[in-house]
């Protein structure tokens, strides 16, 4: 089913109930793994309206790492030319303001998403994964049974 994340996009820079949007957005641009070409889209708009928001907030880094990681990952779409420059530029942007927040972010989960971008943008998937969609406790667990 085709989704248009537009008028998504204007209410989360407008900033009206954002929280209600967010949920929204995670469940349209990822639904159950699945993203599309929708998904990839609205990427440099989501990184464009973070940069302005003056805000470190996780919602932006997991989204982009999580769209990012199940790019090309089972009947998931590589992102298709015209999308391309535009959709990895801004992974790009958003590694360089990460860089610079990862140091005065203080929630666990924000550090780690930040931590997964990073990871992302360095070429490390493995490594943005585990950062992204694993807590503290379940790669402690993996860890135990090595």
């Amino acid at each position: 089913m085709r989704f248009d994340p537009r008028p998504l996009l204007k209410k989360l820079e407008a900033g009206e109930d954002v929280a209600a949007i967010w949920s929204n957005l995670w469940d349209e641009l990822h639904h159950q793994g699945d993203v599309g070409e929708a998904s990839f889209a609205a990427l440099p708009h989501l990184v464009r309206i973070y940069r302005n928001s003056n805000l470190i907030e996780w919602n932006t880094y997991t989204i982009v790492a999580i769209i990012e990681l199940a790019r090309n990952k089972g009947q998931n779409p590589d992102v298709p030319d015209w999308l391309r420059e535009g959709y990895f530029h801004a992974i790009h942007e958003l590694a360089q303001i990460g860089a610079e927040e990862v140091l005065r972010a203080e929630a666990p989960d924000t550090i780690r998403a930040i931590l997964g971008v990073l990871a992302l943008e360095r070429g490390l998937r493995t490594h943005a994964e585990l950062l992204v969609c694993y807590s503290e406790d379940e790669i402690s667990e993996l860890k135990a049974q090595r």
